[in-house]
């Protein structure tokens, strides 16, 4: 069974937490991030580290009090350092390239897919990758996920070339073509 809720969160000496009954702000020189907690736990802030108490030993309320842990943690994580995606391109003609905020994408279509970034993603296509790689970045990694995943969503690999838009970590299983040529 994870502990993880009774860990304290470390906040950086850049980072300012402002916490309100269960609304906790954070501000930090990425950005600012505003969450609304569940009135069940309890959130202070001593020195120099967020801790989260929860009422009693109740399921519910042993997820809740890891689960509010891990947002705190990714919040503060957010607005001082970031979070990155790193998607790759594979396939002949495929191709990213960024105009204005917007990404746009060459993907076999016929016609180019254009996305548009929430508020606080940027994207960015290095020059070296030839439109190959994309990084979403941002200071929510919620959001950050979910905009890597629907640009993913237009053209997932597949398995028979690998053809697609992927994660840089993914693994893309293989199979064989038809096996009744002779």
């Amino acid at each position: 069974m994870s502990r993880i809720g009774k860990q304290p969160v470390s906040v950086p000496d850049k980072v300012n937490v402002t916490i309100e009954k269960n609304t906790v702000t954070v501000k930090g020189p990425k950005g600012e991030l505003k969450e609304d907690f569940s009135p069940d736990m309890t959130i202070k802030l001593e020195d120099g580290a967020i801790v989260i108490e929860r009422p009693s030993d109740l399921r519910h309320h042993r997820a809740l009090h890891g689960l509010t842990r891990a947002l705190l943690s990714n919040m503060v994580t957010g607005v001082s350092e970031g979070f990155r995606k790193t998607l790759t391109i594979e396939g002949v003609g495929y191709q990213a390239s960024v105009q204005g905020k917007n990404l746009q994408l060459r993907l076999g279509h016929s016609h180019e897919v254009v996305v548009e970034p929430p508020d606080n993603i940027t994207f960015d296509v290095p020059k070296d990758s030839r439109g190959t790689v994309i990084h979403v970045d941002g200071i929510d990694k919620q959001v950050v996920g979910q905009t890597a995943a629907n640009i993913r969503g237009w053209r997932p690999p597949e398995p028979y070339k690998g053809k697609g838009v992927r994660y840089a970590d993914e693994y893309v299983r293989r199979k064989a073509g038809k096996a009744g040529k002779a």
